[in-house]
C-alpha cells in the first residue's frame, strides 16, 4: 500500500468518524431551524409563500371549522414547537409526532388542489407543489433523528454494526 493512499485512508477514517458523532446533531438543528424559520414567518399574514394555500387546505381538512385567521397562527406555533424541540433536542418524541403529523397536513394539498400543486400530474409539480415535495427530505430526516430517540447513533466502523446485526438475529 503506497504512503498516499495510506494517508488518503487515515484523513477518510478521520473525517468519517467526525461526521458520524456530529452528523444527527447537526441535522436535528439544521431541521430545527427550517421548522423554527418557516413558522416565525407564518405568524406574518402574507409573508410565507405557503400561507395561503396552508390556510386553505387546514379549512378544507376541518371543513370549514377552522378560518385562516385561526389556522395561521396555530400553524405558526406547531412549527415553532417543532424547531424549538428539534433545537433544543428536548421532548423529542413529542416533536418528532407533531412533524410527522404536520407532515400528513402538508403533502394534502396535492390530492385536494391538483390544479395549483401539478403543472403536469404527475411528472411536472408546480412551484407550489415542488415547495410540498421537498418535505419528503425533511419527513427522512425526522426518520433519521427518529432512529436515534433511544440512545442509537451512527457508526463509522461497519464491522461494529455488521457484528450488531448479527447479535440481533
Amino acid at each position: 500500500m503506497s504512503a498516499w493512499y495510506r494517508r488518503f485512508e487515515r484523513l477518510d477514517r478521520t473525517i468519517t468518524r467526525w461526521m458520524a458523532e456530529h452528523g444527527i446533531l447537526l441535522l436535528r438543528v439544521s431541521l430545527g431551524i427550517v421548522f423554527l424559520w418557516f413558522g416565525v414567518i407564518k405568524f406574518v399574514p402574507g409573508l410565507s409563500p405557503a400561507d395561503e394555500l396552508a390556510t386553505r387546505t387546514i379549512s378544507v381538512l376541518t371543513f370549514g371549522i377552522v378560518p385562516p385567521e385561526i389556522s395561521r397562527p396555530l400553524l405558526a406555533l406547531w412549527e415553532c414547537l417543532i424547531g424549538l424541540g428539534l433545537i433544543t433536542g428536548r421532548f423529542m418524541r413529542v416533536t418528532l409526532l407533531l412533524l410527522f403529523v404536520q407532515m400528513l397536513g402538508t403533502i394534502t394539498p396535492l390530492a385536494l388542489f391538483p390544479a395549483e400543486t401539478w403543472g403536469r400530474f404527475p411528472i411536472a409539480p408546480t412551484l407550489e407543489g415542488q415547495y410540498i415535495i421537498k418535505n419528503l427530505v425533511l419527513v427522512s430526516a425526522g426518520l433519521v433523528i427518529g432512529a436515534t430517540v433511544r440512545g442509537g447513533g451512527l457508526t463509522d466502523e461497519p464491522q461494529a454494526l455488521r457484528e450488531h446485526r448479527a447479535e440481533g438475529r
